[in-house]
């Protein structure tokens, strides 16, 4: 199995505390870890809806700040559960880890859904954040399976989800006040979603060059030379 480095910055003030409370939460050691993945993407979807009708409600910024936060919960809660319980499996890490990019995908989407109304720009802004949230799972995935280990970067996943909860909970302000420029808020989720496809764009290419840099030093099998066989 790889082993899990964390270079993230928040996951020491965030993400270990909740892992903390496991022990005072009382969920039944026979319940599936892949359950509570499941109640993460339920949340996660759930978000996306909120991001899709924050810009016109105040109470979709609500909706979506507990989503993502509930979905980060479920995240960090479902392998501490598994490995509390001894029900560690790889069909339980493999959904975790097909989830995860999905649950991101989503709230990209909804947030460039809500971004429309500004600009005609925001659907192709939003397959580009798709785009480099799913290229750089692939990357971290390929890169973890040639190495053996499985790194987070220090803007991760962790302070990914902080930012959009961070905004959800502005555009609840900013709607619930934008009777004189209703507009506000749809022009300012295009240009987070803008800057934060391009900001991931630009760390997914360094992601990259680092990511060959490792594998070719550190790779810990040959290079698969092996061809193709038929199955007929």
């Amino acid at each position: 199995m790889p082993k899990r480095v964390s270079y993230s910055l928040l996951d020491p003030w965030l993400s270990v505390p909740i892992k903390r409370q496991y022990p005072r939460l009382g969920i039944p050691a026979r319940l599936p870890p892949e359950l509570i993945v499941g109640c993460g993407h339920v949340a996660a979807v759930v978000g996306a809806a909120g991001f899709a009708l924050s810009t016109r409600y105040a109470w979709g910024g609500a909706l979506a700040a507990l989503g993502v936060a509930l979905n980060h919960t479920c995240d960090l809660l479902d392998g501490t559960h598994a490995r509390a319980t001894g029900q560690c499996r790889n069909g339980g890490e493999l959904l975790d880890h097909f989830v995860d990019p999905l649950s991101f995908a989503y709230w990209v989407a909804g947030l460039a859904f809500s971004a429309g109304a500004y600009s005609a720009w925001a659907p192709w802004v939003g397959m580009a954040g798709v785009a480099v949230i799913y290229a750089t799972a692939v990357l971290t995935n390929i890169r973890a399976k040639m190495i053996g280990e499985f790194t987070l970067a220090r803007f991760g996943p962790t302070e990914f989800k902080t930012l959009l909860v961070l905004f959800a909970v502005m555009q609840v302000a900013l709607v619930g006040g934008a009777a004189d420029n209703p507009g506000t808020p749809a022009r300012l989720a295009f240009w987070f979603v803008a800057v934060m496809s391009a900001a991931g764009f630009a760390q997914l290419n360094l992601s990259l060059w680092r990511a060959v840099r490792d594998v070719n030093a550190q790779g810990a099998t040959a290079p698969d030379t092996t061809e193709w066989e038929s199955s007929k």
